[in-house]
């Protein structure tokens, strides 16, 4: 089996955990006892702390593993070099899941914690990374026609994972003129739930891109991966 048809399994597989993930995730918001938490308002990292948090715990890491297996599949299909920027956006996206889970957030009926500080800026690094990382990788293949589609079906949802990313910005820069906190200034449950569903979108976008170009021959004058 050559290195390009390895793209099409570890696609599939991406796409399976991916799914695999975002159900648990999802089964979250309507079953007891977390169907209580408001997802306008609150955060998704809080059903950590009730009695079915493994559930959570579990689905993020099922994410992460998919995520990095839509990684292998664009390397396969020689979509990415592994040694680039590109690759280091999509590889920090998994790790960044992977600390959440590892490092919870605050718990609140406590107080600030180390493992919260962590957890909130190993969210801030997946979140920003994966959506960068993915436009490098449209960027370098912009201009061929046989990916045109599959430039914008990935570029799309990067670009609206930013624009979520850029309220929450937003809110921490300008809570000095806004007076209460910045997480009550905006409906922050809405906006994240917003941001990872359009995360989840842009490496379901990137794993459909490594299986059709296990299947499209490259021309000879196709450009190397992306850097």
């Amino acid at each position: 089996m050559s290195s390009v048809s390895l793209a099409r399994p570890f696609a599939a597989a991406g796409f399976a955990a991916v799914f695999t993930g975002v159900l648990a995730v999802s089964a979250l918001h309507v079953l007891p006892p977390t169907a209580a938490i408001s997802p306008i308002r609150r955060t998704i990292s809080e059903y950590a702390y009730y009695e079915t948090g493994w559930v959570f715990n579990l689905g993020v890491l099922i994410l992460a593993a998919g995520s990095l297996a839509v990684f292998a599949a664009l390397a396969y299909a020689k979509l990415i070099r592994p040694a680039s920027f590109a690759s280091l956006g999509l590889l920090l996206w998994s790790a960044g899941l992977a600390a959440v889970v590892y490092f919870p957030k605050h718990d609140w009926s406590v107080g600030p914690s180390t493992h919260g500080t962590i957890h909130r800026m190993a969210s801030l690094v997946a979140f920003l990374s994966l959506p960068l990382g993915a436009l490098l990788v449209t960027v370098m293949w912009r201009r061929e026609r046989r990916w045109r589609g599959s430039v914008w079906l990935t570029a799309i949802p990067a670009l609206a994972a930013l624009a979520f990313f850029s309220v929450i910005i937003g809110a921490y820069l300008l809570t000095p003129y806004t007076g209460p906190p910045w997480w009550d200034v905006i409906p922050l449950g809405f906006v994240e739930r917003g941001l990872a569903t359009f995360e989840v979108l842009t490496v379901l976008a990137l794993g459909r891109w490594a299986w059709r170009a296990a299947a499209v021959p490259a021309p000879d004058d196709a450009p190397t991966p992306a850097s």
